[in-house]
Protein backbone atom coordinates (compact mmCIF):
# COMPACT_ATOMS: atom_id res chain seq x y z
CA UNK A 1 0.00 0.00 0.00
CA UNK A 2 1.63 3.58 -0.96
CA UNK A 3 0.97 6.26 1.99
CA UNK A 4 -0.44 9.44 0.74
CA UNK A 5 0.51 13.08 1.79
CA UNK A 6 -2.51 14.06 4.18
CA UNK A 7 -1.99 17.39 3.20
CA UNK A 8 -2.74 17.37 -0.09
CA UNK A 9 -3.88 13.68 -0.99
CA UNK A 10 -1.27 12.82 -3.56
CA UNK A 11 1.26 9.89 -3.25
CA UNK A 12 3.59 10.81 -0.48
CA UNK A 13 6.66 9.47 -2.81
CA UNK A 14 5.72 12.09 -5.24
CA UNK A 15 8.66 14.91 -5.57
CA UNK A 16 7.29 18.74 -3.41
CA UNK A 17 6.15 18.02 0.01
CA UNK A 18 8.11 20.47 0.87
CA UNK A 19 5.76 22.87 1.49
CA UNK A 20 3.21 20.34 2.59
CA UNK A 21 5.54 19.82 5.49
CA UNK A 22 5.37 23.41 5.90
CA UNK A 23 1.76 23.61 6.19
CA UNK A 24 1.37 20.81 8.72
CA UNK A 25 3.31 22.27 11.43
CA UNK A 26 0.27 24.52 11.54
CA UNK A 27 -3.33 22.38 10.16
CA UNK A 28 -4.80 19.44 10.56
CA UNK A 29 -4.25 16.56 8.30
CA UNK A 30 -6.88 16.74 5.45
CA UNK A 31 -6.42 13.36 3.99
CA UNK A 32 -5.98 9.88 5.25
CA UNK A 33 -2.37 9.25 5.02
CA UNK A 34 -3.38 5.25 4.17
CA UNK A 35 -6.11 5.54 1.55
CA UNK A 36 -5.79 9.53 0.31
CA UNK A 37 -9.58 10.15 1.26
CA UNK A 38 -10.85 13.18 2.30
CA UNK A 39 -11.14 13.62 6.39
CA UNK A 40 -13.22 14.72 8.87
CA UNK A 41 -11.51 17.31 10.76
CA UNK A 42 -12.99 19.24 13.96
CA UNK A 43 -10.57 21.75 15.38
CA UNK A 44 -10.73 22.22 19.26
CA UNK A 45 -9.42 25.09 21.85
CA UNK A 46 -6.81 22.05 22.52
CA UNK A 47 -6.22 20.52 19.19
CA UNK A 48 -7.59 18.50 17.07
CA UNK A 49 -10.03 15.34 15.74
CA UNK A 50 -9.60 13.88 12.30
CA UNK A 51 -11.74 10.88 10.74
CA UNK A 52 -11.26 8.83 8.17
CA UNK A 53 -14.05 6.70 7.51
CA UNK A 54 -12.25 3.40 6.88
CA UNK A 55 -9.47 3.64 8.61
CA UNK A 56 -11.23 5.85 12.18
CA UNK A 57 -9.40 8.73 13.90
CA UNK A 58 -6.26 10.49 14.36
CA UNK A 59 -5.83 12.96 17.22
CA UNK A 60 -3.44 16.00 17.83
CA UNK A 61 -2.65 14.48 21.35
Amino acid sequence: MTPFCDRCGHPAADPGHERCARGRELEPPRYCPECARRMVVQVTPVGWVARCSRHGELTSS
